[in-house]
């Protein structure tokens, strides 16, 4: 590697474009297309009995309606159900357009296509939908105890249930571990129910070519490739008539992962079925009631532990609520179940979940996907044991840290992957340490003390995760070089802001030799790269980015015999650098990178000088050997994947200063640290930048967001009146650290970062608020009125 950018602070490429309003996202196409409008469900839980659309026929306009019964085979059938899991046993999912009966408010009845969108939601308002309204099921325990049912074939409404157990060393199962120890405590930890607000909604624009039978999609998705392929499969075309492409998406943060969506059907077959563009954007009340949730789960804690907090046994019981479907099967439970962990040595864990349907929004993955929960159960439990021990907060975590000559360390279960849960690497007493250093733990009683004596109230809080990030089955990249020297580079999964753009170009940049400028990046356009799974989980930059070293690994081995030949060198004697092949110890041998991607190609016809060196009477090939090898292909171009045989998991700690007023309860952060590795950095300003994006993230659900939800079923701050989010005055300065422990699994030994921040945050938080008050926090987020009830509950 000639051209060092791979771990530098390079400012993100893509940002001038969007900055200045050049992004083109999803709305920004298609404007002369026919608009979608939906009827949406008012009720969470009724009969459809009858759908009158008569009214709406007089809308000028107005070019179609359809219902369920206007639908064809394969498009009316249920969407699909994309994980499959062995202990879902009751998997349900929608369909496109309601059939009889609808689970939650806001889900599809019919779908009006107009001449523009103001007509099409005219003439939706006037579509009259006959209801019975049946009884809902809302809440988790009240769903659990199924005095009602969500789906009439589902008993108790339990969709799945699961156990994982890993003994003792000595054998001892969970429970037994727990009765045989010193020390023992039972308590109960809720979070609440949220979800992602990307600042740009869902939307679906098509065009059909009629004349050659070919599908365009553009589509706001995490997984252009996965929607191809399902859309293929719904409206019965090949796959290679089906193009789809994801254009600048404004946030998905999980929630735009979920495919397709009823609309991504539903608008293509429109498009198809009426030989017109059609186009729907989503508005944001239907984000809110139509998209997905995350986050609302119990916990029920049994933990066993010795006279120094060592954790002997660890119980856990979960009821998850998965909403009225489950499309994305039961990852997000699976996650908290084996992530709750963290960086400890647990003696014997047995946990076990049920994930429940209720008349409420579906729920799947939203940024830290179940990891917030596992963080905020096991991190409660720490503080806990450290309460009852009358020890240390940070010393009963460094006694059950998994040290780092452990590694590689397996902890008995199986994963969301389906692959074994083995920690690749980390240091997290290091960990620690920075952290105590950073925040000040040691000396902080003496600055609460002299809080104190002003009349004010602060408190520390600490936390620490796991994350496995990188997640399979595979991700692919294609570098090709032009006879201009540039470097284009392809991959299949999508960006949603992360800057993609930037850290795949400091890779092939890297890897080539060549200049950042020489680079370009292309993401999520099945016409540049067609296979691929997605972007979530923290994985872009593990998968993709580890696929594009190798593929320009492929190219770099090719660029080197070319020039060799070219240069009567050894291969072994060759360097690229700043776009030129270089023989070393020879100052002045050279030929640019450009010229050896003309020389790669042998041409019959010459176009302009660069490309008459490469013709048949240039004299630069052997008349002795085929201009093409056996087993080569023309161009200076190469495609690799990179397939993990299991998760890279990266790891972190963070600590908070709260202060909280004595007489409004409000909270406020006053300093927050995080210390974060993930493997080697390609781009520190970046992880730095989904760090932060993610504490922020975290504040809100620590501190601001919940879905309401009333005994109705009805979503009650379905708004940004009414839902609250941190602004930037209410995210602190946030001090952060590296620590870089390289992942042994992948060529750049690099781990993700993108959901990292988010997940401790609602642990840290209540930990630094209950030190601060010494009142149990139990239950997240926590508003100011919550902590005022808990004094008042809490005094004598």
């Amino acid at each position: 590697m000639t051209t060092k950018l791979f771990g530098e602070p390079v400012q993100r490429r893509e940002d001038p474009r969007l900055l200045t309003g050049r992004g083109r996202y999803l709305d920004d196409l298609g404007r002369t297309a026919l608009a979608a409008a939906f009827v949406r469900s008012p009720h969470a839980h009724a009969r459809v009995r009858d759908i009158d659309v008569s009214a709406a026929l007089d809308v000028d306009g107005l070019v179609a309606i359809y219902t369920w019964e206007d639908l064809p085979e394969r498009v009316r059938d249920p969407l699909p159900l994309l994980i499959p899991h062995p202990a879902l046993t009751h998997g349900r999912t929608a369909y496109p357009l309601a059939r009889e009966v609808v689970r939650h408010v806001g889900e599809p009845v019919a779908m009006v296509v107009a001449r523009d969108r103001y007509l099409a939601e005219d003439a939706a308002a006037l579509v009259r939908v006959d209801y019975e309204i049946l009884e809902p099921v809302v809440g988790i325990e009240e769903a659990a105890r199924g005095a009602h049912l969500v789906h009439q074939d589902v008993p108790g409404n339990v969709g799945a249930h699961l156990v994982q157990e890993v003994p003792s060393a000595a054998g001892l199962g969970a429970r037994d571990a727990i009765a045989a120890a010193p020390h023992s405590l039972e308590f109960r930890l809720d979070i609440e129910r949220s979800a992602s607000m990307p600042l740009e909604g869902r939307g679906v624009y098509a065009r059909w070519d009629a004349d050659d039978r070919s599908l365009r999609v553009y589509t706001s998705t995490q997984t252009s490739t996965s929607v191809r392929m399902a859309v293929a499969a719904k409206l019965g075309l090949p796959l290679p008539s089906v193009e789809v492409i994801a254009p600048d998406v404004g946030g998905g943060f999980g929630v735009k992962i979920v495919h397709p969506w009823p609309e991504e059907v539903l608008v293509p077959w429109a498009a198809m079925l009426l030989g017109r563009e059609v186009k729907w954007a989503e508005d944001r009340r239907e984000h809110f009631v139509s998209s997905a949730h995350e986050r609302g789960q119990v916990h029920r804690v049994r933990a066993g532990f010795d006279g120094e907090g060592r954790l002997l046994g660890l119980d856990v019981t979960i009821l998850h609520d998965h909403g009225a479907y489950t499309p994305y099967g039961i990852i997000v439970p699976i996650i908290t179940s084996t992530q709750l962990l963290g960086p400890y040595r647990v003696g014997a864990y047995r946990v076990e979940f049920s994930s429940i349907y209720t008349n409420t929004v579906q729920v799947t993955p939203y940024r830290g996907a179940g990891r917030p929960q596992a963080a905020f159960c096991m991190e409660r439990t720490m503080d806990k044991i450290a309460a009852h021990l009358g020890l240390d907060r940070a010393a009963v975590r460094e006694a059950n840290f998994i040290q780092p000559s452990e590694f590689p360390y397996d902890q008995g279960l199986i994963f969301q992957d389906g692959r074994p849960l083995i920690y690749d690497s980390g240091d997290y007493p290091a960990s620690m340490r920075m952290l105590k250093e950073m925040i000040g733990w040691d000396g902080f009683a003496a600055e609460k003390a002299r809080a104190a004596a002003g009349g004010r109230r602060i408190g520390i809080g600490l936390a620490c995760y796991v994350e496995g990030t990188g997640v399979g089955p595979y991700e692919g990249g294609h570098v090709q070089v032009t006879s201009d020297g540039r470097v284009h580079v392809s991959t299949g999964l999508t960006s949603q802001g992360q800057g993609h753009e930037t850290v795949f170009a400091q890779i092939a940049a890297t890897e080539l030799g060549v200049p950042l400028d020489a680079v370009s990046v292309v993401t999520g356009d099945t016409r540049r790269f067609g296979y691929a799974v997605g972007t979530f989980a923290s994985r872009a930059a593990v998968m993709s980015g580890n696929a594009i070293a190798l593929a320009c690994r492929k190219v770099r081995e090719k660029a080197l015999r070319v020039a060799a030949e070219a240069l009567e060198a050894d291969p072994r004697d060759l360097t690229i650098e700043d776009g030129e092949v270089r023989v070393a110890g020879s100052p002045g041998v050279s030929i640019p990178l450009a010229t050896v991607a003309v020389l790669s190609n042998p041409l019959r016809y010459a176009f302009d000088e660069e490309a008459a060196r490469a013709t048949q009477f240039s004299g630069a090939a052997s008349p002795d050997r085929p201009p093409i090898e056996e087993g080569e292909e023309p161009g200076l171009e190469g495609r690799d994947y990179y397939s993990p045989i299991r998760s890279t998991f990266a790891s972190g700690m963070h600590a908070a200063i709260v202060e909280t007023d004595p007489d409004t309860a409000e909270i406020r952060i006053l300093r927050y640290a995080v210390v974060h590795d993930c493997g080697r950095l390609i781009n520190p300003m970046i992880v730095e930048g989904q760090i932060h994006g993610g504490v922020a993230q975290g504040v809100g659900g620590a501190l601001y967001e919940r879905m309401a939800y009333d005994g109705h079923g009805q979503l009650l701050n379905a708004s940004f009146m009414d839902f609250l989010m941190p602004y930037a005055t209410e995210v602190p300065r946030i001090e952060t650290a590296h620590l870089e422990t390289p992942s042994p699994l992948n060529p750049l030994g690099i781990k993700g970062a993108g959901e990292a921040g988010v997940i401790p945050v609602s642990a840290v938080i209540a930990a630094a608020v209950e030190d601060a008050e010494g009142i149990a926090i139990d239950r997240m987020p926590i508003s100011p009125s919550d902590l005022h009830d808990l004094r008042v509950r809490d005094r004598p």
